[in-house]
């Protein structure tokens, strides 16, 4: 009995396909889920806030190396937002470098950072 309800509606269908009774109808999407980037930072699974905690500023570097090129400075205070954290050179026997997200993709050491909120980045 089921083999032939459904050798009835294909057949049905296919008339209606062939004799063009069948009227497109435009397709609908699913909704999209949500913009990466529409949760703050705190609640990000991808992201996380930090504060600058080096007095005289941090350094913020193309490689997660002390000896690497320094790309910008961000003062004592600021927020920054930490993509994921690495192993790198030690910075007062701390040896994990955030990489941050603020403008360009730069590398400041952990050293200096205290994330924000008990939301500790993940690792690259």
């Amino acid at each position: 009995m089921l083999i032939l309800k459904k050798t009835a509606l294909f057949l049905t269908a296919g008339a209606m396909a062939a004799t063009g009774a069948v009227a497109a109808a435009p397709a609908v999407a699913a909704p999209a889920p949500p913009a990466a980037d529409s949760a703050p930072a705190a609640e990000h699974p991808r992201r996380t806030e930090g504060r600058v905690i080096a007095k005289s500023g941090l350094k913020l570097r193309d490689k997660p190396t002390r000896s690497s090129r320094v790309i910008r400075t961000e003062p004592y205070g600021a927020i920054v937002h930490i993509f994921c954290k690495t192993r790198g050179d030690h910075v007062g026997g701390n040896d994990q470098w955030y990489q941050l997200t603020d403008g360009t993709w730069a590398w400041g050491s952990a050293r200096y950072i205290v994330p924000r909120n008990g939301h500790h980045p993940r690792w690259c």
